[in-house]
């Protein structure tokens, strides 16, 4: 889709954290960039890291979890946790009353959350146009 809208997007293979190290420095060398962090990627640790390599080269960036918004992300776009662990309680019920898992429908998220930090990006000195504004579910101040 990148090519159809004039963008570049180049995909990263993080097999470790010097690797998104050394990837989101060389790409953020080149005008314009951004960052768009999706799963999956390293567990854990490479949620500070990506943070603060973005915070560090002024990368406007987006992620796939509330969790990195919340700690300074820019913005994030995906599945509700906490509608996820609700709906995963109703297979549970299903099991317990005799379902076989095997049997039961896979399910995908159904409820997805866009977060965005203002405090963020006034400190990357962007302006979020008031559309994108309008149809966030949450807006950190």
């Amino acid at each position: 889709m990148a090519p159809k809208v004039g963008l570049t997007a180049t995909k990263v293979a993080a097999n470790n954290l010097s690797d998104i190290e050394r990837s989101v420095a060389a790409f953020s060398a080149e005008p314009n960039g951004g960052l768009i962090a999706v799963p999956p990627i390293l567990a854990g640790a490479e949620r500070e890291l990506l943070l603060r390599l973005a915070r560090e080269h002024r990368l406007p960036a987006i992620y796939h979890a509330r969790t990195y918004s919340a700690e300074g992300g820019l913005m994030s776009y995906g599945w509700d946790t906490a509608d996820q662990f609700r709906e995963s309680a109703s297979y549970v019920d299903r099991i317990l009353r005799g379902a076989k898992p095997g049997e039961l429908p896979v399910q995908f998220p159904s409820k997805f959350e866009l977060v965005i930090n203002r405090k963020t990006a006034q400190a990357m000195n962007l302006e979020i146009p008031p559309m994108l504004m309008a149809r966030a579910d949450e807006l950190i101040e």
